[in-house]
């Protein structure tokens, strides 16, 4: 690997429709969970975590957000890229903010994941472990059987060399074991290349899966996914202590029964 990444990219101009009426007088990234918005709990993570400089993209409520940052204490050193229309989604946002982001590789990160930690911090893994010669991009996972709230079959296999396959390619796969935690480390220039302005990254993840350059890491906590109300009322029991991960986990199971 060439370089420490310190830049991170942090995806924060979503609707956020799912999360209503959560979202009806403020973005997505500024909805609290146990105390704190949503975008500083992912800004102390990555603070924590060795980063020193983050992107940060904007749409809905776009001043109250900016405005919000603008007053936040201890780092990191933000900039601010507009998405006027609509949201350019995962890829688009990164593509469209390429002139605050330089060439070297970065994180991006998602504002609507929480985790608890219990073993190693997972930004400064991704930073130490991500090698630009071999990847294109490595990708936070936990597996899908204790993923809080989040309600999908599973992302991705992995082999024992640590590269994964989306559950997309595989003929067949109605359930995958692991689940993207919305942190990863990237190298720019495959979503730099990319034609349209509008296009999410799993598209490209599923090219760099077939050239044998998509990678993934495992968080060690709990991790929560904060998608709708009911998915934000777990998270905040779980971080207060009114509740713990694993009570959280049943009843999440017992709703989408």
């Amino acid at each position: 690997m060439s370089g420490k990444i310190t830049t991170a990219m942090v995806l924060a101009a979503g609707l956020g429709t799912r999360l209503r009426p959560l979202t009806l007088d403020r973005p997505k990234a500024l909805v609290q969970v146990a105390g704190q918005s949503l975008i500083d709990h992912m800004l102390d993570r990555l603070v924590a975590g060795g980063i020193t400089r983050v992107v940060v993209n904007l749409h809905a409520f776009a001043d109250e957000l900016e405005h919000h940052l603008r007053a936040r204490k201890g780092g990191p050193d933000i900039a601010f890229s507009r998405e006027i229309d609509a949201p350019l989604e995962t890829g688009g946002g990164v593509k469209h903010a390429k002139d605050l982001l330089g060439d070297a590789p970065i994180l991006v990160a998602n504002i609507d994941s929480v985790w608890r930690l219990i073993g190693q911090d997972p930004v400064a893994r991704l930073i130490a472990d991500f090698d630009q010669q071999t990847m294109d991009a490595l990708l936070l996972l936990t597996p899908t059987s204790r993923a809080l709230g989040f309600d999908g079959p599973g992302d991705f296999f992995q082999d024992s060399s640590g590269r994964l396959t989306p559950r997309r390619q595989v003929a067949g796969a109605a359930e995958a074991p692991f689940a993207y935690v919305g942190l990863h480390a990237t190298r720019l220039e495959p979503i730099y290349q990319e034609p349209h302005s509008r296009f999410g990254l799993a598209p490209l993840w599923g090219e760099m899966s077939r050239e044998g350059r998509l990678f993934g890491a495992h968080l060690e906590g709990d991790w929560m996914h904060v998608g709708d109300p009911q998915a934000h009322h777990w998270a905040e029991a779980v971080l207060k202590n009114q509740m713990s991960f694993d009570e959280a986990l049943l009843s999440y199971a017992g709703r989408r029964r």
